[in-house]
């Protein structure tokens, strides 16, 4: 626990520390982000410009400190032989995994900026390279030995789906990536939001006695946290797709590396319902555009994700991110609760 106290607070030093040179770079370099037209148009006013890719200062924080932190394990006489390899394998995987999801939004990112538009890799390459991530996730634990296709619940029930489990879960790990992107829309949001995650997982991780899962969530938190002094409204920098595919990234290596799926879902119920928000929005515009035979269909929302239509609606982004907060924090505690549950 000390390590991993101390993996936090340098997790945390080292993301505002970084901010405090990485911000006035991207200013000098132009890299501000490009506001959609389509969006409230006071994000157009207010936001334009702002720098973007400020998510690469948590990245190089949590990754830093977890592989220091790991090496201190190691050499403090932590066995990561026998169960402790499956420890090993899972955690690193899980931190390339977001890696890779990360460079993958700087792609993106990079695109946007230098051609000055807030379109930069088609939705196909993203899921293509995305795809591609997953895939060799599972490949690595799978390869390993350690794989696991059950999923648990609360109630006791077990669902083991055998070679089902990696399409589906694959599937699953997409779903929620581009939902913590879409998170990202508001200042401090998705930031606030992932906090609150990690600690939830800090939790069930420790329940478990999974080390490097808990070491994870510590140096996510805490660099999380040393980015929100840049990214509180009014943000001084935007994570952009790099900090948030990455966040989207660890959310989905803590819940699959602890086989804890349906908690994952539990602590994750904001994400879940940012991305769900589109998704029925978008499914409700075609369906009553083909009732009506009109241009234009019936939205449900004002905008959508759901955290603009709260804000059309005359909410600050402060009260967003507080409300979202806590909604988040009071599913988190539900999952926790199903944790002791399951494994207490």
């Amino acid at each position: 626990m000390l390590t991993c106290c101390i993996a936090a607070a340098a997790a945390f030093l080292i993301s505002w520390l970084v901010g405090v040179f990485l911000i006035p770079l991207l200013h000098k370099l132009k890299y501000g982000q490009t506001i959609l037209d389509i969006g409230p148009k006071w994000h157009k006013e207010k936001k334009e410009g702002t720098p973007t890719m400020g998510g690469i200062s948590f990245i190089l924080a949590v990754t830093l400190c977890f592989t220091v932190g790991m090496i201190v394990y190691a050499l403090t006489g932590v066995d990561f032989s026998g169960a402790g390899k499956r420890e090993l394998i899972v955690s690193v995987s899980g931190i390339v995994m977001s890696v890779l999801f990360g460079f993958t939004g700087f792609l993106d990112d990079f695109i946007k900026v230098r051609k000055k538009r807030n379109e930069g890799l088609t939705p196909i390459q993203k899921i293509i390279f995305q795809v591609m991530i997953i895939a060799a996730y599972f490949a690595t634990v799978y390869i390993s030995g350690f794989a696991s296709t059950v999923i648990s619940f609360p109630w006791g029930a077990q669902w083991d789906l055998g070679l089902f489990y990696y399409p589906l879960m694959g599937l699953g790990i997409l779903y929620i990536v581009n939902a913590v992107n879409l998170t990202d829309g508001i200042d401090g949001l998705c930031t606030s939001v992932t906090v609150i995650y990690a600690a939830v997982f800090a939790v069930i991780s420790g329940i478990l006695g999974m080390i490097g899962e808990t070491l994870i969530t510590f140096c996510t938190a805490g660099a999380l946290l040393g980015f929100l002094i840049w990214n509180f409204p009014p943000a001084k920098v935007f994570m952009g797709d790099t900090g948030s595919m990455f966040l989207g990234g660890i959310v989905c290596a803590l819940g699959v590396g602890c086989k804890a799926e349906f908690l994952m879902v539990t602590a994750g119920i904001v994400y879940i319902f940012e991305a769900l928000s589109v998704l029925i929005q978008t499914t409700v515009f075609r369906i009553t555009k083909k009732i009506h035979h009109t241009k234009e269909g019936k939205r449900l929302f004002k905008m959508t994700p759901i955290h603009h239509h709260f804000e059309m609606s005359g909410w600050s982004e402060i009260k967003i991110d507080a409300v979202f907060s806590f909604t988040a924090l009071v599913f988190g505690g539900l999952a926790v609760f199903f944790a002791f549950m399951m494994y207490g």
